[in-house]
């Protein structure tokens, strides 16, 4: 296996913990640098075999020009919605991500607390402890809820997993067929393909979203769909904020057409916090945390790893999206 010259392109103070444990992953196999944005970019780049891009937002044309010896260029992340793609195609280098399996868990975890917060009704809890208030408000088990997950894939599966064990129902969409071992596992009550999203959105009490966004699911959440909803569900976005009209959601929370809403991904990011659905009570917001674990990052930095050794091997990267 060849030594691999690595250019490691890290998001300003968000370095900790995600280069590190890419750097502890490649240990001294290869040569990394971390690109110094104060200097010019074609030195950096000169002989570069990989280029490691943290979130996939890094990256400029520029960058991507001066790549001229990169053999792939390695998202560091899931989404490449924020990424020059169709600008890198034209320079002819593989470009790979680290796939849904890599932040499943941390996704999950945070859907779930959402929906414990949202059944127990923290925020009056909350405001009821200062207070001096005890015993209110009631809270609602999620024994016999549905939950409905648009999305079956690494994300959506672990919700339901976990949402299992709360004795929730689970039905659920997805555009791929779900392996039958899968279901065998996880046994959802209903498992349909989009054309039956109306459906699940309509069964649901609390309905979450876990679904890459592109020109088919933009604003797939809005105005008509949260009318398809129970007064008392709840709605979960722990993936894309374009996957929701936030215009429409705040409609239809302030007009009493659904019940509530955890919030982790904006379609404006950094956020508009001033953005009146956010001023809601019966609304949760968290700032895009959903996937920063300990644990996502060493996974991803393991699979950018794993594809570095590949080229190093002159084996074809994996999870390539540039195909």
């Amino acid at each position: 296996m060849s030594r691999q010259k690595v250019l490691l392109l890290p998001l300003e103070k968000l370095q900790s913990p995600w280069c590190d444990d890419v750097i502890a992953a490649l240990g001294d196999r290869h040569e990394i640098r971390l690109l110094d944005k104060t200097q010019s970019l074609e030195p950096q780049f000169t002989e570069v075999d990989v280029v490691i891009d943290q979130g996939g937002s890094v990256g400029t044309r520029g960058m991507m020009d001066a790549a001229t010896s990169a053999k792939l260029w390695q998202i560091l992340g899931t989404g490449f919605d924020h990424f020059d793609l169709s600008y890198i195609r034209q320079k002819g280098i593989a470009v790979a991500n680290c796939p849904g399996q890599f932040s499943s868990t941390a996704l999950a975890e945070t859907a779930m607390m959402f929906i414990l917060m949202l059944a127990h009704r923290y925020v009056a809890t909350h405001r009821n402890f200062l207070d001096g208030v005890l015993y209110e408000p009631m809270g609602v088990e999620l024994t016999g809820q549905t939950l409905g997950i648009l999305g079956f894939g690494a994300s959506g599966q672990e919700l339901a997993i976990r949402a299992r064990a709360f004795g929730m129902r689970i039905v659920a969409t997805d555009a791929q067929q779900i392996d039958a071992r899968i279901l065998d596992r996880i046994q959802p009550d209903f498992i349909g393909t989009p054309a039956d999203t109306e459906r699940v959105i309509a069964e649901s009490d609390y309905l979450s979203l876990h679904l890459h966004l592109n020109d088919d699911t933009h604003h797939l959440i809005g105005a008509e769909q949260l009318a398809l909803m129970k007064p008392t569900a709840s709605l979960i976005n722990v993936s894309r904020g374009a996957l929701v009209d936030e215009d429409a959601l705040h409609a239809a929370l302030s007009d009493g057409v659904i019940g509530g809403a955890g919030v982790d991904v904006y379609s404006q990011e950094p956020p508009d916090a001033s953005h009146p659905v956010y001023q809601l009570p019966q609304v949760l917001s968290t700032n895009h945390i959903a996937g920063c674990t300990d644990g996502t990052s060493r996974k991803r930095a393991a699979c950018a790893a794993e594809n570095v050794d590949r080229i190093a091997a002159r084996l074809e990267p994996l999870y390539r999206i540039d195909l």
